[in-house]
């Protein structure tokens, strides 16, 4: 009974962030904000960005070790840890997104014209 005779006392209604809905005053809400800009990059940029990151993570691993190696104060073996973490999440990426990629062109090719 100990358990249920504890009640948090949060002011949850002082707590809500009005809009421009809620409120009666006439401010701009975030909620109304554009999601997308126009200037976005065509896919053969963003796709050579990814690629090119996507290097510059597996070597990553790599250059810290030997940093370390040769008693560089400034990167420790955590850094070489979460750098291998992160390059692991790269190559799961990478694979999943040539799969994709593999099964998009392969339906394209199926459509009869």
């Amino acid at each position: 009974m100990y358990l249920h005779s504890y009640i948090p006392k949060y002011d949850l209604a002082g707590r809500i962030q009005h809009t421009k809905f809620t409120s009666g005053f006439d401010m701009p809400s975030a909620r109304l904000a554009p999601v997308e800009t126009n200037e976005t990059q065509d896919f053969k940029q963003v796709f050579s960005g990814l690629v090119e990151h996507f290097n510059q993570d597996l070597n990553a691993p790599d250059d810290l070790l030997k940093d370390v190696m040769q008693g560089n104060k400034n990167v420790d073996i955590h850094d070489v840890m979460v750098a291998m973490s992160k390059t692991e999440i790269s190559v799961n990426i990478a694979t999943q997104l040539t799969g994709k990629v593999i099964n998009a062109y392969d339906r394209v090719m199926q459509i009869n014209i």
